[in-house]
C-alpha cells in the first residue's frame, strides 16, 4: 500500500511516500480503507522529534481517518466510519480498536468525518468535562479559524453558550462567522475588545490552543470564577502563569490533556461519540474544511499548520 512515512526529525520536508506493507491486524482490530485522513499539529511536532509520543524511525503519522471498514469486531464490512488509529493513518489502509472507531451518519462526509476525531473529542473533553460549560455563559476561542478553533467554536454554540472569536488576521474573520462565532475580534487588542463585549464583565470559558504572549492577557479577560482552558502551543511558547492573578478573581487555569484522560479509558471515546451523535445528525456539528491535499504532498499539507496558514481542517485524500 501506498503510505507517508516520517523518516527523520527535519520537519514536514522529511516526509516521504512509499510503498510498504498493510498493517498486521489483530483479532481485536479493525481494519479500515482509508479515504481522506486528517492532518493534525501533532504531526508536525512529530516531524521534529517534540511530540510526547515518539515512535522509533521510519513510522508512518496519522492520528485521525474516515473510511470504509473492512474487516474486525463490532462493525459490518463496509461501514462507513471515522477513527482514531493515533499513528498509521496517512496510509490507503490502517487499524484501530473498536473503541476509537466511530460509526460516521450517512450525510457526514468522508472529508467532514476525517475532521471529527482528535478536534471535536477534545473540545469535548475541554468545554464538557474540564471545563464545566453551562448554557448562557460566554466563551472565547483563540485560533478560531483553525481545526480546534472552529471544533470549539461549533461545539460551544451548539451547546448554548455565547462565543467569541480570536483570529489573527482579516482573512480569518469570515471561517470563524461560518462556524457559528457570535462576534470575530482580532487578536490585537483582543482583551479590551472581550471586556467591551460583555459589558466589562469578562468571559466565563477561554479556549486556549495557541499560548505564547496572549497568555497573560488571557487570563485577564476572564469574569470571576473563570476558566482558562490549556489546549495546546501552537504560537510555539509555553506560557509561565503568575500564580497570584488567580486569586484576583477566582479564576482557573485547567489542563485539558485529553489523550492522557483515555488512554487508561479507551471506552470514554465511545462516551464522547454518543454526546456529539445527535449534535451530528442535526447538522449543528459541520466541520469547517480547509485544504485538501493528495497524499504526495503531505509535507505541504504540514507546513500549512507549522506556518500557522490553515484556515479550517487541512485533509490529506488518500483515495
Amino acid at each position: 500500500m501506498r503510505a507517508v512515512q516520517i523518516t527523520s526529525l527535519n520537519g514536514p520536508s522529511a516526509l516521504e511516500v512509499v510503498t510498504v506493507d498493510e498493517p498486521a491486524a489483530g483479532p481485536e482490530d479493525v481494519v479500515i480503507d482509508v479515504h481522506v485522513a486528517g492532518v493534525t499539529f501533532p504531526e508536525v511536532l512529530q516531524s521534529r522529534g517534540e511530540y510526547q509520543l515518539k515512535p522509533p524511525l521510519p513510522f508512518v503519522p496519522g492520528s485521525e481517518v474516515a473510511g470504509v471498514v473492512r474487516s474486525g469486531p463490532g462493525f459490518a464490512p463496509g461501514r462507513r466510519v471515522a477513527a482514531f488509529p493515533a499513528l498509521g493513518g496517512f496510509a490507503e489502509v490502517v487499524t484501530a480498536r473498536p473503541a476509537q472507531v466511530f460509526p460516521l451518519p450517512d450525510a457526514v462526509s468522508f472529508e467532514a468525518g476525517a475532521a471529527l476525531p482528535m478536534n471535536y473529542l477534545t473540545v469535548h473533553f475541554g468545554l464538557v468535562r474540564r471545563g464545566r460549560l453551562r448554557a448562557g455563559e460566554t466563551v472565547l476561542v483563540h485560533g478560531a479559524a483553525g481545526g480546534v478553533g472552529t471544533a470549539a467554536v461549533q461545539l460551544a454554540s451548539a451547546l448554548g453558550a455565547r462565543v467569541i472569536a480570536v483570529v489573527s488576521t482579516e482573512d480569518k474573520i469570515d471561517p470563524a462567522r461560518k462556524a457559528g462565532a457570535d462576534e470575530v475580534i482580532l487578536a490585537d487588542g483582543f482583551k479590551d475588545a472581550a471586556k467591551e463585549l460583555t459589558g466589562g464583565r469578562g468571559v466565563d470559558v477561554v479556549v486556549d490552543p495557541v499560548g505564547g504572549d496572549r497568555f497573560t492577557d488571557s487570563l485577564r479577560s476572564l469574569a470571576r470564577e473563570g476558566r482558562l482552558l490549556v489546549i495546546g502551543f501552537t504560537g510555539g511558547e509555553i506560557p509561565q502563569v503568575k500564580v497570584n492573578r488567580l486569586l484576583l478573581n477566582n479564576i482557573s487555569v485547567v489542563g485539558v490533556g485529553w489523550g492522557a484522560f483515555w488512554v487508561p479509558q479507551p471506552n470514554y471515546l465511545q462516551e464522547q461519540w454518543s454526546d456529539l451523535a445527535p449534535l451530528l445528525a442535526a447538522g449543528k456539528l459541520e466541520p469547517v474544511l480547509g485544504r485538501s491535499f493528495p497524499l504526495e504532498d503531505a509535507s505541504l499539507a504540514l507546513r500549512e499548520l507549522d506556518e500557522r496558514r490553515a484556515i479550517g481542517k487541512v485533509l490529506l485524500t488518500v483515495r
